[in-house]
């Protein structure tokens, strides 16, 4: 018997006692207090593994040679897209004029509906637009011979086609990505690309340039989903006016 009861004593798992077993009010006080406890905890535990958050942090770039993606998505309803140009400078003093990679444009109608697909590159006449680097050169052409403004016939028809755009009150979507060097420096989309004469012969002068625009998205480096930014939903009407509009934007590199 003494054998039996010191293993009997090495039990973990006792019966309780009988007084123990007894339910009481305050028992069942307890034990509701402690599976609410329990489920609050749960849930709230639950909610914290669940629920996303955003965090914003700013370090020191030191990245070289790198571009930084320029996302632009933006409509000119009064603006048709053969005059219609993007030029980027920066420090540096890269100077692009008329850029075309990976960016496109969607002519649309007076209703702002497509009308046309066409890739965003040789918007005017390239003999309008190709630019003399040699001064000299280009002085001493100058003083041979007197200027003659003459038009060829693809520079003809791009001004009847431009005319008959206006008319018809054809605007343009652009779209697409700028890759440019992580400097600062500015971008715009005019009629800049085009040559005065042509440009004077289509408008008949600044005055009759309608640079009215909606911006859907301008956003700088890589998409992060439900990040807005500051210009997006920016709408800009000119009525019976011409004029420009400006946006200074400072941002940090990621």
């Amino acid at each position: 018997m003494g054998l039996k009861q010191t293993i009997r004593s090495l039990d973990v798992f006792p019966r309780t006692e009988e007084h123990l077993l007894q339910k009481t009010q305050s028992g069942a006080l307890v034990s509701v207090v402690g599976l609410v406890i329990m489920a609050t905890l749960f849930i709230h535990e639950l909610t914290y593994y669940l629920t996303t958050y955003t965090v914003h942090e700013m370090s020191v770039d030191l990245k070289r040679g790198e571009t930084l993606p320029i996302h632009i998505n933006m409509t000119f309803p009064s603006l048709p897209c053969d005059v219609a140009s993007i030029d980027a400078i920066d420090l540096s003093g890269k100077h692009e004029v008329d850029l075309d990679t990976n960016i496109w444009k969607l002519r649309l109608n007076s209703h702002g509906h497509i009308i046309g697909t066409k890739y965003l590159s040789d918007l005017v006449e390239k003999q309008h637009t190709t630019r003399n680097h040699d001064d000299k050169e280009h002085h001493d052409d100058s003083a041979k011979k007197p200027h003659k403004f003459s038009f060829d016939k693809d520079a003809e028809n791009m001004i009847n086609k431009v005319k008959k755009a206006l008319e018809n009150g054809e605007g343009c979507r652009v779209y697409g990505v700028l890759d440019v060097q992580r400097v600062a420096g500015n971008f715009h989309i005019s009629v800049h690309a085009l040559n005065i004469y042509v440009a004077q012969m289509i408008f008949g002068g600044a005055k009759h340039v309608n640079v009215s625009h909606m911006i859907h998205d301008l956003s700088f480096g890589p998409k992060y989903p439900g990040l807005h930014n500051p210009l997006d939903d920016t709408v800009r009407i000119l009525r019976d006016t011409s004029g420009t509009f400006k946006y200074y934007i400072k941002g940090a590199c990621r």
